[in-house]
């Protein structure tokens, strides 16, 4: 079923290229019967798209870059920086495009097993095949590497390319390393790479949870590894074929570099990268954009009190801090590993009827060359017309409009309550959709929970456990209560809980807030991140609470938090995400610079 829709979307999104430069581009899988009022959430009369900064090259066979798009996930993203280094894109349509290309770049994205369906169903798998054996030039980019090899374990064992020796397998979680292996981690480089030359011992951006080992057999493919547990494969080479772990379109400058220089392998242009100090998975510092409609309907960047983002004034407006996808470039020239956009009304609305939020990725993605997720209203729906759109198809959307992970709020929190009471895995959550087709390094699940407090552990049936900061009546312990639609309603389950309920379900990272800290400044709650980073083995970013740098080092040193997310202070400027980094260096604590 998914490895038909792949291959159905792979069939309406190459049938046209030019489609995939339209600032509304809905495949054959998702068109839309849109509600009336889908207008009423707009851009700002005064928005314009970001222009592209880079210098096209002359119009030529040499300034095309063939690219290899099944239909599945963020490609993007590639898109945006190829055209951001000055060429052109020709989407593969048939074999024989695979065949007479001059340079083809693979971004695999999702499942080992639905891609390789595709590729064996519309007849690509020969032509790569052919292709590589002749030593073209190719860059394979995280899943289009792990399909020249023989097999994966992924849903499986199943059949890759077989053109490098060996097998897929899952990291080993056991040894305490999170899986997936999600971040920005960094590489011993083995051999004369190429395309590796300006890296300058930079951290780059990894997010998958199967890797490929070093053998005898393949040793003299390797070009670079990385340790993430296993001293896994991080990058192979072979003549002009290459293929990389990491995402280089989502490694900020370092990764326009490598793409630089698979696209000009003979340019003495490119400057070399500032040398860095990376040897292990950093510690990632997040931004995150709640975005909603004002009262005069354009589309801006908010901040809650406690989850209240109305300005305490007689207007009571909703609290503007300014313009999403500006605020986005800012963060990224700031230095901030991944940003998020969080929809904080897409749980009333249909979501694929929210066009600027579509544009708010489509436009940001241009420009902004590190991990994008996105989250709000992800969940099954029917509208007006009584159209069904899975949960899957709205996530599709998102992730064609430029998204690398989808966060799952309200409806994570329903599929763990009927898992728990059923303990049936129905493969139709939203959590599943996604993960069976994109993998579960795409979904995060947002955990919104508030304190409750007890006299005794023993007087509720979730997780309870002795806190910090005692209850208003001097109580000790508290249990973290779940909440949906942006925290107005309680649930009936922990977020212990539905911690441990979501990571079985499929998902792949843990976005945990906290009502009580939100919009305080005082900082993390660190008895909650510290309960369920030590419950999970996936990783768990840190939220709600932040208003110093020192809140940083502390969640950092006194939990397993891979990731730690801040808004209000980066939008009021009150703590610049540079001055953060600085901290965490000073402190002993390895990140991104």
């Amino acid at each position: 079923m998914a490895a038909a829709a792949a291959a159905a979307t792979f069939a309406s999104s190459s049938s046209s290229s030019s489609k995939n430069f339209e600032v509304l581009s809905l495949s054959s899988s998702s068109l839309l019967s849109l509600p009336k009022n889908f207008h009423k959430n707009r851009l700002s009369s005064n928005f314009k798209p970001p222009r592209y900064l880079s210098v096209r090259a002359s119009a030529s066979s040499d300034s095309t870059v063939t690219l290899l798009d099944y239909g599945a996930g963020n490609v993007r993203s590639v898109r945006n920086a190829i055209r951001h280094l000055g060429f052109d894109i020709k989407d593969v349509q048939s074999p024989a495009d695979i065949l007479n290309a001059n340079r083809l770049i693979f971004p695999g994205v999702g499942a080992f097993a639905p891609a390789m369906d595709v590729l064996n169903n519309t007849g690509m798998a020969e032509a790569l095949r052919a292709y590589i054996k002749k030593d073209r030039p190719f860059l394979g980019i995280c899943l289009g590497l792990q399909l020249l090899f023989d097999s994966s374990e992924e849903n499986g064992p199943v059949e890759g390319l077989g053109l490098v020796p060996g097998v897929v397998g899952r990291f080993d979680s056991s040894n305490g390393f999170r899986v997936p292996h999600i971040g920005w981690n960094a590489l011993q480089i083995t051999k004369d790479s190429g395309i590796l030359d300006d890296i300058g011992n930079r951290h780059l951006y990894f997010v998958h949870s199967y890797r490929a080992m070093p053998s005898h057999e393949n040793g003299d493919w390797i070009s670079s590894t990385c340790d993430y547990g296993d001293n896994f494969i991080a990058s192979i080479r072979r003549g002009n074929v290459y293929a990389v772990q990491f995402h280089p379109e989502k490694s900020g400058d370092v990764g326009l570099s490598i793409l630089r220089r698979f696209l000009l392998p003979k340019s003495s242009l490119a400057k070399k990268a500032t040398e860095g100090k990376a040897s292990e998975l950093a510690k990632r510092v997040i931004a995150c954009l709640d975005v909603r409609a004002n009262d005069k309907g354009d589309l801006v960047v908010t901040k809650g009190d406690q989850y209240d983002v109305r300005e305490n004034t007689q207007e009571n407006e909703v609290r503007n801090l300014g313009k999403p996808v500006e605020l986005a470039e800012q963060y990224y020239r700031d230095g901030a590993d991944e940003v998020s956009f969080l929809n904080i009304t897409g749980f009333r609305d249909f979501p694929l009827g929210d066009l600027p939020m579509l544009q708010v990725l489509r436009y940001t993605s241009e420009n902004v060359f590190v991990p994008l997720t996105v989250g709000g209203g992800v969940r099954d729906f029917t509208d007006a017309n009584g159209r069904f759109y899975s949960s899957l198809e709205v996530a599709s959307e998102y992730f064609r409009s430029g998204a690398d992970k989808i966060s799952i709020g309200s409806d994570a929190v329903y599929a763990a309550e009927e898992y728990l009471r059923s303990k049936v895995k129905t493969g139709k959550s939203s959590i599943e959709q996604i993960s069976r087709v994109y993998g579960n390094q795409a979904v995060v699940v947002s955990i919104d929970p508030r304190r409750v407090y007890l006299n005794h552990p023993s007087g509720v049936e979730f997780k309870a456990i002795r806190v910090t900061d005692q209850g208003p009546n001097g109580e000790e312990y508290a249990w973290y209560q779940c909440t949906v639609n942006g925290g107005r309603e309680g649930r009936p389950i922990g977020a212990y809980e539905l911690a441990k309920a979501v990571e079985e379900l499929g998902a792949g990272e843990i976005l945990l807030n906290c009502i009580d800290c939100d919009g305080q400044g005082t900082g993390f709650d660190i008895d909650l991140i510290k309960l369920i980073s030590d419950s999970v083995s996936i990783p768990v970013i840190a939220s709600s609470g932040a208003g110093a740098a020192e809140h940083f080092s502390e969640v950092f040193t006194k939990t397993n938090a891979s990731a730690a997310l801040a808004a209000g202070i980066f939008h009021r400027k009150e703590v610049p995400i540079k001055s953060v980094k600085e901290h965490l260096l000073k402190e002993g604590i390895e990140v991104r610079i």
